[in-house]
């Protein structure tokens, strides 16, 4: 089952990073809602990336969030690829993508040594994820509108993570316990996928309209896994018997992959912000003074 999670993970990762290089090419400018449901473009990568977390959910059914969540960080490279696949990627933006898998992959090996414990109630669950998600991702959205156009691009994106990764775990949450949860919590939980998917789809186009696909994919893909890893130990018992040092190494490796981020927004070729479309108070001849 393991090794069908993992195989429905890698192909969810294609679809997620064909899905951002297509709508990111789609967007220009402010995000338009109506606008972009009229570009073909923009709605064959919402068909992929509804694809992928399709794929990505039955994996969650399979297999621990701590195993399957980290396996989407192969979508960078992918990303990469197909978003320079004119040119060759500089050796910067090579080394991010590759910071950005290593660290991911070492979050995955230090999960995956830990003993389950009991996992919290589905409804203590619900209740503290769904704070500490809302918390960071409204800290993270607040940054992004306050900022320059490089880090506003990765703190739309590190919101979106948030908000996918409390999706991923409420998932498995609810999976775990749907036999043994009372009907109202089951309930609550429900509404709250369609709420977080919202609030990432949001972030992610907004990421998309700031930076190149590239850098949106690598935050998602490394916050993404983090705060799922992290709900997972805390609350679903996928961490046990970690001790201080097992803890210190995923600390450190999520700040390889942070690092990684880090690379691939400074230097990526497409990391300049992108020019906003004129306003009609824009508009005027030359030598015209604009009222």
């Amino acid at each position: 089952m393991t090794a069908l999670a993992l195989l429905l993970a890698v192909a969810g990762a294609t679809c997620f990073a064909a899905a951002a290089v297509l709508q990111h090419g789609a967007i220009t400018g402010r995000v338009d809602l109506r606008a972009l449901l009229a570009r073909p473009r923009w709605l064959a990568g919402a068909g992929l990336a509804a694809g992928g977390a399709g794929l990505h959910a039955l994996a969650l059914v399979l297999a621990p969030v701590s195993v399957v969540q980290p396996v989407g960080v192969l979508a960078v490279p992918l990303a990469v690829g197909l978003g320079l696949r004119s040119t060759r990627p500089p050796a910067r933006v090579v080394a991010g993508a590759a910071l950005c898998v290593a660290g991911v992959a070492l979050v995955v090996r230090t999960a995956a040594a830990a003993t389950p414990d009991a996992p919290a109630d589905l409804g203590r669950f619900l209740l503290v994820s769904g704070t500490a998600a809302a918390a960071a991702g409204l800290a993270l959205a607040v940054l992004a509108v306050r900022t320059t156009a490089r880090a506003r691009c990765v703190a739309f994106a590190a919101a979106g993570a948030v908000a996918f990764g409390l999706v991923s775990a409420l998932l498995r949450a609810v999976f775990l316990q749907f036999g043994t949860a009372d009907a109202g919590t089951l309930l609550g939980a429900t509404a709250a996928l369609p709420a977080a998917l919202h609030a990432r789809g949001w972030s992610v186009q907004q990421g998309f309209a700031a930076g190149p696909p590239a850098v949106v994919v690598a935050a998602l893909t490394v916050g993404d896994p983090l705060v799922a890893t992290a709900l997972g130990a805390a609350l679903l018992g996928e961490a046990g018997g970690l001790g201080a040092a097992g803890v210190g190494l995923l600390l450190g490796a999520g700040a390889v992959a942070a690092a990684g981020v880090a690379l691939l927004a400074r230097h990526h070729p497409d990391a300049a912000p992108r020019p906003t479309p004129p306003t009609p108070h824009d508009r005027h001849t030359p030598g015209e003074v604009p009222t």
